[in-house]
């Protein structure tokens, strides 16, 4: 899994598969889900971010994880 935050539209992408998209349903206003062709989710893409989500603090709790830390 990735998280994928873009500042310059403020939209975060929760990317949760290699596998391509081939259909994307809006679930709320401006969250959408991708799923593959055999109806998998494959990511998570949530549009003015800052507006639903607390991006200041990520908390992984009890899952085997490899941490990358990339600061600007």
């Amino acid at each position: 899994m990735k998280l994928n935050y873009y500042p310059e539209t403020d939209s975060l992408y929760i990317d949760l598969s290699s596998k391509p998209s081939k259909e994307s349903i809006e679930v709320s206003e401006g969250v959408v889900i991708d799923y593959d062709e055999d109806g998998r989710i494959t990511g998570i893409d949530v549009d003015n971010a800052t507006h639903k989500i607390n991006l200041k603090e990520i908390i992984l709790n009890r899952i085997p994880a490899r941490l990358q830390s990339i600061t600007a």
